[in-house]
């Protein structure tokens, strides 16, 4: 084997790939500054218990993990952040009052999370900790959606789904409570027969409702459906009601559509949860909500919410970025030369000396200026090349 393969679904990011996945990267950051967010970066490793604390089997199955030379202990390397951010907020920062985190960084899974998908996306994203009001998730919504429309995606659809129907139906029958994990899969998979056959011994209320529930997805009069459909109790009206308003914010943004059994990251999401879709993936480019319980891990309960999206995955969507015009100049120690090339560089553009006896060859650039010394042999001018 060549020693310069590298492993599955791991690839390097060549210069003009590079250029659009930092550019993205500093479009949002500087964007969620705008709306009064800190930067954390949290460590690429952590002690395996520290890591896991508050994420799910899903998290668990796409964590490396290895043993620590210093102190024999397990460590992992992170697979998402969001569990670190929420440490931060929880035992680092310790603030009382609402705290707004965004992060951006490497993750690595054991396993790609689709066909094309790469083993080390960069992730980013933004998180509110201490309200508990829609107020948050309403925000979150928007950073992410005003996220997707700073790469240039004005085709956007929004699905939205909710935790809390779930455990609200299930709360009135303890077969049900039971079976909590197993009926969390069957609705992800919308698999009829198997519900069913699970809730064959169930109280027929809570039976009827998880049966529905498969069949309750489509556009926003979804919500209608299943107030109709649904039992009114005060869980699943509350839901409905979340729904409803963050649907409601966010219609002439994105197209909105409404999946009420679509509960990706149930073990620790505790309340609405929307994920954004653009053309050409078949995955959802970006995933948020409300996490509240996370906190409780790390011994201080906060409400929380966030999303977070892969710059990789969205930047292989974006065409290549035009070559940036420059300016080629020779090499040389000329102090009026030197002098030329500092002010050109102060004022934005890019100059690229020529190294002796070679041309320059780069994908980002294109010289189209060359700087040159005056016929007078005086000073240094631009001239453009033809």
């Amino acid at each position: 084997m060549p020693n310069w393969l590298l492993p599955e679904n791991i690839a390097d990011v060549l210069p003009s790939e590079a250029r659009k996945i930092e550019e993205l990267r500093r479009l949002m950051l500087d964007n969620f500054r705008l709306y009064g967010y800190e930067l954390v970066m949290p460590p690429l490793l952590e002690y395996l218990e520290s890591l896991m604390t508050g994420a799910g089997k899903d998290t668990d199955l796409r964590t490396f993990k290895l043993v620590d030379q210093l102190s024999g202990r397990m460590l992992g390397l992170r697979a998402d952040m969001t569990t670190q951010v929420a440490r931060i907020d929880a035992h680092l920062l310790n603030r009382a009052t609402v705290t707004r985190l965004c992060y951006a960084g490497s993750v690595l899974h054991t396993r790609p999370s689709g066909l094309h998908a790469t083993r080390e996306p960069l992730q980013i994203g933004a998180e509110i900790y201490g309200h508990a009001g829609l107020e948050a998730d309403a925000e979150i919504q928007e950073l992410a959606l005003a996220s997707l429309a700073l790469a240039g995606f004005d085709s956007v659809r929004l699905d939205l789904s909710h935790v809390g129907l779930l455990r609200a139906i299930i709360a009135q029958d303890a077969n049900a409570e039971r079976d909590e994990a197993a009926l969390y899969t069957l609705l992800r998979a919308k698999d009829a027969p198997g519900l069913r056959a699970l809730t064959a011994s169930y109280d027929a209320v809570t039976r009827d409702a998880l049966l529905a529930l498969p069949n309750l997805y489509g556009d926003i009069d979804v919500l209608a459906r299943a107030r109709e459909v649904l039992p009114p109790l005060p869980g699943v009206l509350k839901a409905l009601a979340e729904l409803a308003a963050l649907a409601g914010s966010a219609l002439g943004r994105a197209e909105v559509a409404i999946d009420l059994a679509d509960l990706r990251g149930y073990q620790y999401e505790s309340g609405a949860m929307f994920a954004l879709y653009v053309p050409g993936l078949p995955n959802a480019v970006a995933r948020g909500g409300r996490y509240d319980h996370v906190g409780e891990a790390f011994g201080r309960a906060r409400p929380a919410t966030g999303f977070s999206l892969d710059l990789r995955e969205l930047a292989r969507l974006l065409p290549t970025a035009e070559r940036k015009h420059s300016i080629r100049a020779p090499w040389g120690s000329a102090p009026e030369l030197k002098e030329k090339i500092a002010e050109l560089r102060k004022a934005g553009e890019v100059v690229i000396q020529s190294m002796p006896g070679h041309s320059n060859e780069q994908d980002e650039f294109e010289c189209d200026r060359v700087l040159v010394l005056a016929d007078n042999g005086s000073s240094w001018i631009l001239k453009n090349l033809g």
